[in-house]
């Protein structure tokens, strides 16, 4: 299996940066979040006075053939019509990254369809959409492989373009029902408390939705390893921007996690490399069933709770500019000794 090299980040400076934020011209602690973020990317970055440099959103998108079960109210070719929306420009994600400065990439990580990669599109299929879970794995370990790798290869190109602070979304009709299963598989909450409405579904949808996940996790004979887990249920993209979050660690970049899907594949990442989650941000609790318990049982707290529940990194986007203010106070407050005021608490 492709291996990482990811580490915590060094301690050493973590004094310094306490004591730089707590000197800035303000009592003690009274921008919160703000300096408990700024003290999180001054220790990615080993750095007194960090950068956000180039901000990247990529989008990993592929089919899954759990849809076949109706556990979407959507049907498949939605995928690779949202797909030429992103590339028109009409998306809720496209809005978000010319407001915040994102440079957007689409990727084909396995797609039902023929897309037009002429057309700006990134081409790493690795099949025409997963297999149904309920009655054999999704992907092989072969294809869990190099979908580990394609997701890595995304990140280390972005970060040869100047990119140090990136956000991952996905685009994939079924694939909350995915996310459902690993969290289940990898907390141990019950999956009732997992699944929800997806893209829509009404009671009887989420009803009928949990019964046909239920019966694939009762079918699953594996060991409930990782690897074995990522295989069974997951889906092309998912185990993608897995593989693209462990780079993304791996090179010391700020990594913004977006709503219940992408927080079930950092899950997934520190299952297998535990340190990828110093590098972790949370954008924001989403409004999908599910979400909340799984940010509390990371002991997560996203910065934005807004009811979203799109997808696309979008959440994570629009949390982009409080990172930034965090990163903007440490290098533009003045000191109290510089500024000569006296220091007030």
């Amino acid at each position: 299996m492709k291996t990482f090299h990811i580490q915590k980040p060094d301690e050493a400076i973590k004094e310094a940066l306490i004591d730089k934020i707590n000197n800035l011209t303000k009592p003690k602690g009274s921008l919160g979040r703000l300096e408990e973020i700024a003290l999180q990317i001054g220790l990615i970055q080993q750095s007194l006075s960090p950068r956000l440099t180039h901000p990247q959103n990529i989008i990993f998108a592929a089919d899954h053939g759990i849809v076949e079960e109706k556990v979407s109210p959507s049907p498949k070719e939605v995928t690779w019509q949202q797909i030429s929306n992103f590339l028109h420009g009409g998306a809720g994600i496209n809005f978000l990254c010319r407001q915040h400065g994102f440079t957007l990439k689409i990727v084909d990580a396995g797609v039902d369809y023929d897309l037009p990669y002429e057309k700006g599109i990134i081409n790493m299929k690795v099949g025409r959409g997963t297999r149904n879970f309920l009655h054999k794995a999704a992907m092989t370990p072969e294809e869990m492989e190099l979908c580990l790798e394609h997701g890595a290869q995304c990140v280390d190109t972005s970060h040869q373009e100047g990119c140090n602070i990136i956000s991952f979304g996905e685009m994939g009709i079924g694939n909350t029902s995915s996310s459902s299963l690993w969290m289940t598989c990898f907390t141990g909450i019950p999956l009732d408390q997992c699944v929800g409405a997806g893209s829509g579904l009404n009671h009887q949808g989420i009803n009928h939705k949990y019964e046909v996940l239920k019966r694939s996790l009762e079918q699953y004979p594996g060991e409930h390893s990782a690897e074995e887990i990522l295989c069974r249920f997951g889906g092309y993209e998912m185990v993608m921007a897995v593989g693209a979050m462990l780079k993304a660690a791996e090179l010391g970049m700020v990594i913004l996690i977006d709503g219940f899907i992408m927080t079930n594949c950092i899950l997934a990442a520190s299952r297998l490399y535990p340190e990828v989650m110093s590098y972790a941000i949370f954008g924001h609790q989403g409004d999908e069933s599910g979400h909340k318990l799984l940010l509390d049982y990371l002991g997560a707290r996203p910065l934005l709770n807004l009811g979203l529940r799109l997808g696309e990194g979008s959440g994570s986007v629009c949390a982009y500019p409080i990172v930034d203010s965090a990163v903007k106070m440490l290098n533009e407050m003045d000191s109290f000794a510089h500024a000569s005021i006296t220091k007030y608490f």
